[in-house]
């Protein structure tokens, strides 16, 4: 129901990966657009790098393993082109000119129309950029940092580069793994279970629940949940293109779409922001 729903709501566009549990997350989405939609009005992206079986050779951005997870996706898909292929994370075992080689020769081929980036340095990605511009290669035309009330490091460099260069930034965890839903002390079963999410959120607890109490507060003076005022708060970023949104209910797209309609001053974005301070860079391993 949440693809029926996504779609009648105008949403197109639809990201996932090799490595998401073992490939089903792409297979589903396949099968769910192939029935749904018609091929030329979605945009489909999907990313390599993360293992997708214990077989050899299907981790890493080398030109055998880009080959392979490229056709691998397309199979599980259910297409025969990939609209924005990602490359997950930087991949420090493989020549990065081997990499964007390959990549390109995906373009060329067809089976991929665009090429996107995901969770890395601002060095790396504009070394990729420049490589690229140099070679007369297929380039990137966007980038998925991390990026939310809680973890606003991509701001520093990353996002005003992709700002200068003219390349889409779409932001994954805009709600830090659900703990921009509730309140901050609020335990849940996967706040318990989630081990990337404690490795991600765990360096600067009181301040970031300062964040979060400010967030619960202008939330309920605008009548809004927490979810829809930490995404319109996103949405209100420069540079921003769209954040990626996760559903496991309804009521999840529900407040994602509602976050566009809600209006933020620069009083109150500058409140959401007062208690914030800077943190570790995660999440590019």
């Amino acid at each position: 129901p949440y693809f029926q729903a996504a779609l009648e709501a105008g949403i197109n566009f639809f990201d996932t990966a090799n490595g998401y549990s073992a490939g089903t997350s792409e297979e589903i989405t396949g099968r769910a657009l192939k029935d749904m939609a018609k091929r030329d009005e979605v945009v489909i992206a999907t990313k390599c790098f993360l293992s997708w079986s214990d077989k050899p050779n299907t981790g890493g951005l080398s030109r055998k393993a880009i080959f392979q997870a490229a056709e691998d996706s397309l199979r599980r898909l259910g297409t025969d082109y990939i609209d924005l292929y990602q490359i997950h994370r930087w991949d420090y075992q493989t020549p990065i000119e081997e990499t964007l080689d390959a990549l390109n020769d995906l373009v060329r081929a067809g089976k991929v129309r665009y090429l996107g980036a995901s969770s890395m340095h601002a060095w790396q990605f504009m070394k990729a950029l420049a490589i690229q511009q140099r070679e007369g290669w297929a380039r990137f035309v966007s980038m998925q940092p991390q990026v939310n009330l809680i973890y606003r490091e991509e701001e520093r460099e990353m996002i005003p580069l992709c700002i200068d260069q003219g390349v889409g930034v779409i932001p994954w965890s805009p709600l830090a793994r659900g703990k921009l839903t509730r309140d901050w002390d609020e335990k849940t079963f996967r706040s318990g279970t989630d081990k990337f999410g404690m490795n991600m959120y765990g360096s600067a607890e009181e301040q970031d629940r300062r964040v979060s109490a400010a967030l619960g507060d202008l939330a309920a003076k605008r009548g809004l949940n927490r979810a829809q005022l930490a995404l319109a708060w996103l949405l209100h970023k420069p540079g921003i293109t769209a954040p990626i949104i996760g559903t496991t209910k309804g009521t999840h797209l529900t407040d994602a779409l509602a976050a566009l309609d809600v209006a933020l001053s620069q009083d109150e974005i500058a409140q959401l922001e007062a208690d914030y301070v800077p943190h570790p860079v995660v999440g590019f391993t």
